[in-house]
């Protein structure tokens, strides 16, 4: 099928971006296009307009500061799947983000674009709620910045105004200690997860759990922390036989019924992806532990 006619606009900058959204209705912003072109082909979006972000300067980036990860919004997930210093001080990004998609559509899909599309099933969604991301915007008002709790508004909708942009995002680094595991159950590699899990742990000298977060993606129209599975391990040792105990928490939840999958069977899944993901963190946050 062939994408309904619409007018192309190509800013240079995110100011003229802004004036865009701001002047033109019934618009769609062009990042990296691997979401946005397939629902235009088979007439799922029928914007009037289309801004292309490509040309403008100052959106792909990828910066560290001692205590904090920022990463442009048009940053290519082939950039940052690539990136040496992302797998050194935050490599629960690197495991994440070979499971998106195909090598053809990291080349050039965005974390920007993958984020305001927001697919509860997105690897890079899920990693943005686990790891506490802030989310920068800006719009005719000016810059703002939204805790990724509060960025999903609905399903697949964000809590971004019309007239505002997605140009950034901020993650807290942990300390080289951690551990983390991200896993998911797909129909085959590529596909979006049915059901995804991502934990991350801290533990004290003596192996007993000080911090812990868990995400599942999939089961909800947004990433959902277990916030059950989170407290229930503080103070605990680092077991094996904990991970399977916690997990059993994830068999509560309120699961998405569709026609991928029941709600009985992504609780299910559930349950063995948040056993996994916390196993692979534990063991290799007791690795860190033993090399600090």
């Amino acid at each position: 099928m062939k994408p309904p006619a619409f007018h192309y606009h190509t800013p240079d900058t995110i100011e003229q971006v802004v004036s865009l959204l701001t002047s033109l209705k019934n618009n769609r912003l062009l990042a990296g296009g691997q979401s946005l072109m397939p629902m235009l082909n088979m007439r799922y979006a029928l914007p009037d307009h289309i801004i292309d972000l490509n040309r403008v300067d100052g959106l792909s980036y990828i910066l560290f500061t001692e205590s904090e990860l920022r990463i442009g919004a048009m940053t290519r997930q082939r950039d940052i799947e690539f990136s040496k210093e992302i797998e050194s001080r935050c490599p629960i990004i690197t495991e994440a983000i070979r499971l998106v998609g195909h090598r053809q559509t990291r080349n050039r899909g965005t974390i920007g674009g993958s984020l305001c599309h927001l697919d509860p099933s997105a690897e890079l969604v899920t990693l943005c709620s686990v790891l506490d991301a802030t989310i920068s915007v800006v719009g005719p008002s000016g810059r703002r910045e939204i805790p990724f709790t509060e960025f999903p508004s609905g399903y697949m909708t964000s809590a971004l105004q019309p007239e505002e942009c997605l140009i950034g995002i901020s993650i807290p680094l942990g300390p080289h200690t951690h551990g983390y595991g991200f896993v998911e159950f797909a129909r085959r590699h590529g596909d979006f997860a049915i059901v995804s899990a991502a934990a991350l742990l801290e533990l004290d000298p003596s192996s007993t759990i000080k911090r812990a977060a868990i995400a599942l993606g999939g089961v909800g129209y947004a990433p959902l922390r277990v916030a059950e599975i989170e407290s229930g391990i503080i103070g605990m040792k680092a077991t094996p036989e904990l991970w399977a105990q916690a997990a059993k928490a994830c068999d509560k939840i309120d699961a998405l019924d569709d026609v991928h999958a029941s709600s009985a069977y992504r609780r299910r899944l559930a349950v063995t992806m948040a056993r996994r993901a916390l196993q692979a963190a534990g063991a290799r946050a007791l690795v860190a532990l033993e090399k600090h």
